[in-house]
């Protein structure tokens, strides 16, 4: 008989699995290297956040998280142009010093384009809170949930930036998936009272943590922060935006 690691469908997920781990750990080393990213990724972070806060449609949320990440992909574009160039030619070259101008023009372009859209989309928000006509919007749980994940996911990216250590879904401080466990644990908590169904999450979650830890790709400082992180962020916007 052969072993699950033969089967078909597990070289398939093995061999995808590879692959999303090389391309987020892309993200994370261009986050490593690249300021202006960092910078990038904080903003989008606040922007997204500044906008549910505001009640903005989902329309309106989707061009913005659109034209966000836009900008993010063209400075990872610039990112990698200008690390293909340092590595073809060692020597000063207008070619090569065109070739980066024009990679940050394009940054450039893509900036200032989502600033006028954001700028048409959430100028009258703010001119409403100008005036002192601003109450917290209410949001669905499902929502809240989605916004959660994205909000880990990118403080995620950001501390392991600073902090971490080896593949992003292999290790490093905090435990993304640990914090994506207790997230929705937290989330569960907000939409049923069954007992069963919340005791049932809470070991799911810890199982995942535990999980970590037994297969040695986190320690349980990790899984600690990560499960801190994961429910601390869910649990505040649940508190301030649920209905």
């Amino acid at each position: 008989m052969k072993k699950i690691s033969q089967w078909p469908f597990v070289r398939i997920f093995s061999r995808w699995f590879d692959a999303a781990n090389n391309a987020i750990n892309g993200i994370l080393q261009a986050a490593k290297t690249q300021r202006h990213l960092k910078f990038h990724l904080l903003a989008a972070f606040s922007v997204l956040l500044f906008c549910f806060a505001l009640g903005v449609s989902k329309y309106d949320f989707a061009v913005i998280a659109l034209v966000t990440l836009l900008v993010i992909v063209a400075e990872m574009f610039n990112s990698a142009l200008e690390a293909a160039v340092d590595l073809s030619t060692r020597e000063s070259s207008e070619l090569a010093r065109t070739a980066k101008d024009i990679a940050a023009g394009a940054v450039l372009v893509s900036a200032v384009g989502s600033l006028v859209i954001a700028y048409l989309i959430l100028g009258p928000h703010i001119v409403r809170i100008g005036r002192g006509r601003y109450h917290v919007p209410r949001h669905a749980a499902g929502n809240i949930a989605v916004l959660a994940v994205i909000m880990i996911m990118l403080a995620v990216i950001l501390i392991k930036a600073h902090f971490g250590s080896g593949y992003p879904l292999r290790g490093g401080f905090p435990s993304g998936h640990t914090a994506s466990a207790f997230s929705l644990w937290i989330s569960l908590l907000h939409v049923t009272a069954n007992h069963w169904l919340i005791i049932f999450g809470l070991l799911a979650a810890l199982l995942v943590a535990a999980n970590r830890v037994r297969l040695k790709i986190h320690s349980f400082r990790d899984v600690f922060f990560g499960a801190l992180l994961g429910s601390a962020i869910t649990l505040v916007l649940f508190r301030v935006f649920y209905r």
